[in-house]
């Protein structure tokens, strides 16, 4: 996973990349709010760590605009203002976890752990209703509750997802997950169908995933609960 360290103590972000780096983590850094902004902007990561006092742009306000601009990368803010109200501003701007210097290395990677380990919901995810998918990681949440998928899994309801309310052959979904040049059985994709069933829709009470006898399958919003 990659995580974005936006600090411009050069003797604290080299404890951090060192200390992340070294839990397998992969770290770039960042010494300006702006560029950091410009990074943090483009998803491509997982985490960002924010200092508060950064030059050009301080941390409340690249926070606030990460999430003006629906970037919900989940963010911990690391800085030295500790006071109720610097930490209650922190969190009301957008910041998902507040910790104060001088921390604990140790601290620090647990705090990490535990905001990578919430569900997060990105806006470019395919979704339909309660409904979305992370391609990335293989699952979906079903409101907030992560449900994790096989590969194939993931692609069969990515198709589903792209295409709500629409009736897909058995061949569509064939040759969209499988490709056009699948030989083998026609019916591996009822057991994929079976599959997501059991994780999607029995657990919640559902029935999102229809079967329309004769035609194929369809994703439905109504089948909602």
């Amino acid at each position: 996973m990659r995580i974005l360290v936006i600090e411009d103590d050069k003797a604290l972000a080299d404890a951090v990349d060192q200390t992340l780096s070294a839990e397998g983590f992969d770290v770039e850094r960042r010494t300006e709010g702006l560029s950091g902004f410009e990074a943090a902007r483009s998803g491509e990561f997982d985490l960002v760590i924010l200092d508060l006092m950064l030059p050009g742009m301080n941390g409340f306000k690249v926070c606030a605009n990460l999430r003006a601009e629906n970037v919900w990368t989940p963010i911990l803010m690391l800085t030295a203002k500790g006071g109720e109200y610097d930490i209650a501003e922190g969190l009301e701007t957008g910041a998902d976890d507040y910790l104060v210097k001088p921390a604990s290395m140790v601290v620090l990677v647990a705090r990490v752990n535990a905001l990578l380990r919430r569900p997060q919901r990105r806006v470019d995810w395919p979704q339909v209703g309660d409904l979305s998918l992370d391609p990335l990681r293989k699952r979906c949440l079903v409101g907030d509750v992560p449900v994790e998928l096989t590969s194939r899994e993931t692609e069969v309801l990515a198709f589903l997802l792209d295409r709500p309310d629409q009736v897909h052959s058995k061949a569509a979904v064939l040759e969209a997950v499988w490709g056009a040049d699948f030989d083998g059985d026609p019916n591996i994709i009822e057991v994929y169908i079976s599959h997501l069933r059991r994780k999607l829709d029995e657990p919640f009470g559902r029935a999102m995933i229809v079967t329309v006898r004769g035609e194929g399958y369809r994703l439905s919003v109504e089948g909602q609960r």
